[in-house]
């Protein structure tokens, strides 16, 4: 058996709507090493889960999440956007991704990284993004663990790898071949992938011999990865 991660892209999405409870629920019981989870903050500075800058895609409401409090995202959508407490608590001992898109501020990410502490996840999560909030993370969390987002064939620079200290380079799979995969390891990193969905793909990611693959199609890739 190949021992690649699989790793749930914002839960289960194909099934239940993503970056939910439910739907990281149902990642881990469909077979999932880890679950990937985006994470922003509201107005008032609580960190929930949500890809997009507003919530009109998932829930129909066009307002940007910057704009809502904690307590208005709740109304409005349900109960349906979980805080980061939440999530972590609903995804106890399973691995954590977090995704921080939409390149957060220092102040932003140390929030993010403070709720990661106070909740006891600190071993189990680690954290994805570019180098800017990378960067961040380390100033808020020396021990994080980084899978950092890079998208270009060109490789990160010496100085930032020092800098961020990563334990994964993660690529959009378009990008990646042998001789990729291969300087990774070489360089003493794990290779991260997202996020390949067809058995094409997939297929051709567990070849290449990556460490990891983000996906929507968890039971898939559980199925490629055991024959």
């Amino acid at each position: 058996m190949q021992t690649v991660t699989a790793v749930a892209h914002r839960g289960d999405p194909y099934h239940v709507r993503e970056n939910t409870l439910g739907s990281l629920r149902s990642a881990l019981a469909r077979g999932a090493d880890a679950v990937e989870i985006d994470v922003r903050l509201t107005r008032d500075g609580v960190p929930v889960l949500l890809h997009d800058e507003t919530l009109k895609r998932l829930w129909e409401h066009d307002r940007p999440l910057h704009s809502l409090s904690a307590e208005e995202v709740r109304a409005v959508t349900e109960g349906g956007v979980p805080t980061l407490a939440e999530a972590l608590a609903a995804t106890e001992g399973s691995r954590v991704m977090l995704d921080l898109p939409g390149s957060p501020g220092p102040r932003s990410v140390r929030r993010i990284v403070e709720v990661v502490g106070a909740c006891g996840a600190r071993e189990r999560v680690y954290y994805c993004a570019g180098a800017r909030t990378m960067l961040a993370v380390r100033a808020a969390d020396p021990s994080a663990e980084i899978a950092l987002t890079w998208t270009s064939l060109a490789p990160p620079r010496a100085g930032v790898l020092e800098a961020v200290r990563p334990r994964w380079l993660n690529y959009r799979f378009g990008l990646v071949d042998s001789d990729l995969v291969d300087r990774v390891h070489r360089d003493g990193l794990l290779m991260s992938v997202w996020t390949p969905d067809t058995r094409r793909s997939l297929r051709r990611m567990l070849r290449l011999g990556v460490d990891s693959i983000t996906t929507n199609r968890i039971p898939v890739l559980q199925t490629l990865r055991t024959r």
